[in-house]
C-alpha cells in the first residue's frame, strides 16, 4: 500500500501540456484508447470568425492577473479557536473542555502542515526561520519571568536533590530543548503573585519545548512518511501506548519530553499527511468511520484510568493521544481551504487574523494575564456603588465571566506591547495591532 503513495504533486513524467495535477488522473480514467475513427464524426473546419474569436479568449485570459497563494482561512480559524479554548481551559479550569476542543493536538498538526509546506525549500534554512521566530517572544517572557523569580529570592543552585544542575538548566529559558526550572512555591501568599504563579506562568513553556523538538525532526519525519506513511502516522500512538501507560517509565523531565512527543507525533504527522494530500486519498466515510472507533477507545480508556481532576485528557496520556488523532483527522477531512471566511464567520476575519499574528505572544503571556486580572477586579469590590450586599453578591455570582470578560483587553495590551517582537523575530517591519487592516481600510493577507 505504501509503494501505491506518492506526495502531492507528484505526476509522472509524460507527454503533455497540461499543468493539472489532476488532469492526469482524468486522463487516465477517461482518456480515449488508439482505435480507428469514422471520419464522418471529425468536426469540421471551423470558420475564419470562428477561428479569430478562439483567438482572443486566450489573450483575455493571459491579461488576467494569476490569484497569488494566499492562507487557509479554515486552518486559521481553527488556530484562533485553540487559542481562545487554551485561555478559558486555564482560567476555569474545566476538565470537559479538553475533550470538547483538543486545542494542543489541533496546534501542532497545523504546525506540522505549515512545516512541511516549507520543506520544499532546504531543511536547514527553514529550521533556522522557524528556531529564529521562535526565540525572541520567548527571551521576552524569560526575562520578565526570571526577573520576578530572582526578585522572590530564588536561588537556582539550591534545587531539591542538592545537585548544581540548577543553575546550568537555566538556558532552557533562552533556548527551550528542556524544562526550565523554577520554584513550587515562588509567591508572596496574599500579595499580587500567588504560590503557584511560576508554575502556572512557566509551566506553558513545555509546549514551546516540544515545539522545538518536532521543527528538528521534521526533515526526518517527512522523509520517513514518504516511504512508510501509515507506520509513520501510527508509530507515536504505539509510543504512547509504552511510555504513557506506565508500561515503561522514564523518569523526570525526560520522560515528561518523551510522553508529550509521542503524545502529539502522530497530529504533527497528520499535519504532513494534510500538506501532503494523503488524507485526501482516504474515503471519507472510512476515516470518519475510524476516527470515531478511537475516539471511543480514549473515552473508553479515559474512564477506566482517570487522571487528579477525573476526565482531564491533559492527565491521561493514551487518551489524549487517540482523541486527539481521531479529532485531528475529522478536521481535516472536511478542510474546506477557504481563501476568506465565509457568511457570518467574516465578521471575525480581524480577530482571526490578529490571533494568528499573535499566537505566540497569547501563548506565553495568557497565564500571567489571567493572574493579573483578578486583583484588578478585585478592585471593583472598593467602588462606591458596590458597597451593598446585593452589589456585591451579583458580583460574586459572575466573577469568573468578567475574569473571562477582562482577559481579552489585558491580552490587547500585551500585543500592543510585546507582540512587535515576533515582527522582528521574522524579520518584517513591527506592527502593534496586525488584523490584517492597512491605513485607508484596504485588507492584506500576512
Amino acid at each position: 500500500m505504501t509503494q501505491g503513495y506518492q506526495p502531492q504533486g507528484y505526476q509522472p513524467q509524460r507527454s503533455t501540456d497540461a499543468e493539472n495535477p489532476y488532469w492526469a488522473s482524468y486522463e487516465e480514467m477517461y482518456g480515449v484508447p488508439d482505435q480507428q475513427v469514422d471520419e464522418a464524426l471529425i468536426p469540421k473546419e471551423p470558420a475564419p470568425e470562428e477561428k479569430q474569436a478562439e483567438a482572443k479568449q486566450p489573450e483575455a485570459e493571459s491579461d488576467a492577473p494569476p490569484k497569488k497563494p494566499g492562507r487557509d482561512r479554515y486552518l486559521d480559524l481553527l488556530r484562533s479557536i485553540a487559542l481562545v479554548r487554551v485561555v478559558a481551559y486555564h482560567l476555569f479550569g474545566w476538565a470537559w473542555l479538553t475533550i470538547l476542543f483538543p486545542s494542543m493536538g489541533v496546534m501542532f498538526a497545523l504546525a506540522g502542515s505549515l512545516m512541511a509546506r516549507s520543506l520544499n525549500r532546504p531543511a536547514w534554512g527553514v529550521i533556522r526561520g522557524r528556531v529564529r521566530r521562535l526565540l525572541p517572544p520567548l527571551w521576552a517572557f524569560s526575562a520578565v519571568a526570571l526577573a520576578l523569580l530572582f526578585a522572590g529570592g530564588w536561588d537556582p543552585g539550591k534545587s531539591s536533590d542538592g545537585s548544581g544542575w540548577g543553575w546550568a538548566e537555566v538556558v532552557n529559558y533562552v533556548i527551550p530543548v528542556g524544562a526550565p526550572p523554577y520554584p513550587e512555591g515562588a509567591g508572596s501568599g496574599p500579595g499580587l503573585l500567588e504560590d503557584t504563579w511560576a508554575d502556572q506562568a512557566v509551566g506553558v513553556l513545555w509546549y514551546l519545548r516540544a515545539y522545538l523538538w518536532f521543527v528538528l525532526a521534521s526533515p526526518l519525519l517527512l522523509w520517513a512518511f514518504r516511504r512508510v506513511p501509515w507506520a509513520t502516522l501510527l508509530a507515536p500512538l504505539a509510543l504512547t501506548a509504552v511510555v504513557g501507560t506506565g508500561l515503561v517509565t522514564i523518569p523526570g523531565e525526560t520522560g515528561n519530553a518523551v510522553t508529550d512527543f509521542a503524545v502529539y507525533g502522530s497530529c504533527w504527522v497528520l499535519g504532513i499527511a494534510h500538506h501532503e494530500g494523503f488524507l485526501a486519498k482516504v474515503p471519507r466515510y472510512m476515516a470518519v468511520s475510524c476516527s470515531v472507533l478511537v475516539m471511543a477507545f480514549a473515552l473508553w480508556w479515559a474512564s477506566g484510568h482517570p487522571g487528579p481532576e477525573g476526565w482531564d485528557l491533559n492527565d491521561i496520556p493514551l487518551a489524549q493521544a487517540t482523541w486527539s488523532f481521531g479529532f485531528v483527522v475529522i478536521l481535516l477531512q472536511y478542510s474546506p481551504s477557504w481563501q476568506e471566511l465565509p457568511g457570518r464567520l467574516a465578521r471575525w476575519d480581524k480577530l482571526v487574523t490578529l490571533a494568528n499574528n499573535r499566537a505566540v505572544t497569547i501563548y506565553l503571556w495568557h497565564n500571567l494575564v489571567i493572574m493579573a486580572a483578578f486583583p484588578l477586579l478585585d478592585l471593583f469590590y472598593e467602588l462606591p456603588f458596590m458597597q451593598g450586599e446585593s452589589a456585591i453578591a451579583a458580583l460574586d455570582m459572575t466573577y469568573q465571566f468578567w475574569i473571562f470578560v477582562l482577559v481579552w483587553p489585558l491580552i490587547g495590551l500585551v500585543i500592543v506591547a510585546l507582540g512587535w517582537i515576533e515582527d522582528v523575530a521574522a524579520r518584517r517591519s513591527p506592527r502593534l495591532w496586525p488584523n490584517g487592516t492597512k491605513r485607508g481600510g484596504s485588507r492584506r493577507r500576512d
